[in-house]
């Protein structure tokens, strides 16, 4: 009977200890990537493979590959993205598993963009948008619930507000499974928006000067949710912020947003020592290879700047047409609001988005390019290419028009 006893309070005794361990890794690793053995199992959308990190430069130069840091070792996902000849050569399948995936940047023009893309297109089976509701669905033909478009204005925030590309591209199979209420493979056709960094981050500051906060975002990244990022502001929000005081938070999320938002967090670390100054310029150096990367492997990009070229290369891309034409808004208050700051001012901008202006310059040569491949490729150019700057005008062009086209845009 002693002998049973003693058994008892033994085994009694290793689960104590076995909890107490439990309890004190948990702490440990409490708001912090603890480091996962290669072998383990981490995330049923991911397939671990340990490299080091003298090559972590050919994954980045790699336009081929998606690939995350879970755990510190760099992992690739298994989501099949289409990049931008395959998206031409093969086109959009809207009535099989192609999925439109939009990376919504905040004060882009992505709003208007979005409205595009759920009323503007000219679809057999178009988006259904009903009347004094936000959403519209956007299903396949003959389905009641299969999404081709994921986006605010079809499926809604499903990844968390202005998600970016580390948590799309680690949640949005999850979620359409989840809203589909079944598990399938898709193709995702990645496309985004991109904006002038002075004028995106001054918009950004009015925005957030009448009030908004954006406090919801998840910040999703390396498979926790970064909720404890420091706020710039005391209280519910910062209106009335003024530009100096705006400019000088230095974990102000404002500051190059768009290499940010492009790039693969993880390859980073993620969230952790944000606004710290160590190693800050290699940290920069790899968030910027990453957006160029990942800008660079998307089926299509769009520049506000450049409305009427990137209603051309969507259009031809995704062979699909909008039925409205894509406005040139006008640039007078982005002027106007310059206008009002001083050049130390304006430089501090140009200094806080070093890096979205690095990346803008790629986009813009990038941009061209595709645009004068699709050019060489259409044998309809003139006729496609005055649709879109002359919608509803087309047979009343004048023909000196007509014969300066040729020479400009035939080069």
């Amino acid at each position: 009977m002693k002998r049973w006893v003693k058994m008892i309070r033994f085994i009694g005794g290793l689960c104590l200890v076995t909890l107490l361990g439990i309890a004190y890794v948990s702490y440990l690793c409490h708001n912090s990537l603890c480091l996962a053995p290669e072998h383990s199992s981490l995330s049923p959308r991911y397939s671990v493979s340990s490299i080091s990190s003298s090559s972590r430069s050919e994954i980045l130069s790699s336009p081929a590959s998606l690939v995350k840091l879970i755990g510190g070792f760099p992992t690739k996902v298994n989501i099949e993205s289409v990049a931008f000849e395959e998206a031409y050569d093969m086109g959009f399948d809207i009535t099989s598993r192609d999925v439109i995936v939009f990376l919504h940047i905040q004060k882009t023009g992505g709003t208007t963009f979005g409205r595009h893309l759920v009323r503007d297109l000219n679809l057999e089976n178009p988006c259904n948008c009903p009347k004094k509701r936000k959403r519209c669905d956007c299903f396949r033909p003959n389905t009641v619930n299969e999404q081709w478009l994921f986006s605010r204005y079809s499926t809604g925030w499903k990844c968390g507000l202005h998600a970016d590309w580390t948590e799309l591209t680690d949640c949005v199979e999850g979620a359409l499974d989840e809203y589909e209420g079944t598990s399938r493979k898709r193709r995702y056709f990645f496309i985004t928006v991109l904006r002038d960094p002075i004028h995106r981050y001054l918009s950004e500051f009015r925005h957030v000067q009448r009030g908004a906060t954006w406090k919801s975002a998840r910040h999703w990244c390396g498979g926790q949710e970064f909720t404890s990022l420091p706020h710039c502001y005391k209280g519910s929000n910062w209106t009335g912020v003024e530009l100096d005081e705006f400019m000088n938070c230095s974990y102000n999320l404002a500051h190059n947003r768009q290499t940010r938002m492009l790039a693969d967090l993880t390859l980073a670390g993620c969230y952790t020592g944000y606004n710290t100054t160590a190693d800050q310029l290699e940290r920069d150096r790899i968030l910027l290879q990453s957006a160029k990367q990942n800008l660079a492997s998307m089926a299509y990009f769009g520049l506000t700047e450049e409305q009427a070229t990137s209603q051309y290369i969507f259009e031809r891309t995704f062979h699909l047409d909008f039925a409205n034409p894509f406005d040139q808004a006008n640039a007078t208050l982005s002027a106007q609001a310059i206008a009002e700051l001083t050049p130390a001012q304006i430089e501090r901008v140009r200094q806080l988005n070093s890096l979205d202006n690095e990346l803008l310059e790629f986009a813009r040569q990038l941009l061209h390019e595709r645009f004068k491949k699709l050019k060489r490729r259409d044998p309809h150019f003139r006729r496609n290419w005055l649709r879109v700057i002359h919608p509803h005008n087309l047979h009343k062009v004048p023909s000196d028009f007509l014969f300066t086209l040729k020479y400009t845009m035939f080069a």
